[in-house]
């Protein structure tokens, strides 16, 4: 009887959550993410290249519904997004996941974490059913990278990141979450490469159109 009681309490505070909650696509409330914007989230892969000639793949336009979530997940906590956006990112990282591929996040901030509680590039990765192998950090700050151009990104990020161990040709594809010039994956592309790994591609779950080649 205690059971059934405790069952239905944690069912009525969980019908209350969903009453209070709305869309993280369009706001209609009553769900975390309405069909409609689940289907916005289908992938649509595309590919490009980094000015530092670095190919990379994105699952997503950085645009819509697919801005709103990914800015959700990143801003306000919302990580039962992951799983959604996570699902997009499998289209274009699970081809290049092979046993013998190392799957690198781009390392994320101490500020960023300590704020958030978790790294999203990771998270996005273990959602996507893949193993993150944390072998970059960074040793020096950059600035908010927000409303800089192509050429102030890249000099912006240069010499922030460093790779641990020595690579021996180990192949290795680099995952972020929203690439906008490629910056940042061409500096962790350099620091990779310098320490002896080889960077087969990067993948993103999304690109901002027009300034990413997409």
């Amino acid at each position: 009887m205690q059971t059934s009681s405790r069952l239905l309490g944690v069912g009525a505070e969980l019908a209350a959550f969903l009453l209070a909650a709305t869309c993280a696509g369009c706001d209609e409330p009553g769900t975390l993410l309405c069909p409609r914007c689940r289907c916005d989230l289908t992938p649509r892969p595309r590919s490009s290249v980094t000015p530092g000639g670095l190919p990379v793949h994105a699952a997503l336009e950085f645009d819509g519904v697919a801005a709103r979530c990914i800015r959700r997940l990143k801003g306000e906590g919302e990580t039962y997004l992951a799983r959604p956006l996570a699902e997009a990112l499998a289209t274009v990282l699970s081809p290049l996941a092979t046993p013998m591929t190392w799957i690198v996040p781009v390392p994320t901030a101490r500020r960023a974490f300590r704020r958030r509680g978790y790294r999203v590039p990771e998270l996005l990765i273990r959602r996507a059913h893949a193993q993150p192998q944390r072998m970059l950090s960074l040793v020096a700050a950059a600035v908010d990278q927000r409303g800089l151009g192509a050429r102030e990104r890249e000099e912006n990020v240069r010499g922030t990141m460093r790779a641990r161990g020595r690579g021996e040709g180990a192949e290795v594809v680099i995952v972020d979450d929203v690439v906008t010039t490629g910056a940042t994956l061409d500096e962790a592309a350099r620091a990779l490469e310098a320490a002896g790994y080889r960077t087969v591609a990067a993948v993103v779950l999304a690109a901002t159109p027009h300034r990413s080649g997409f």
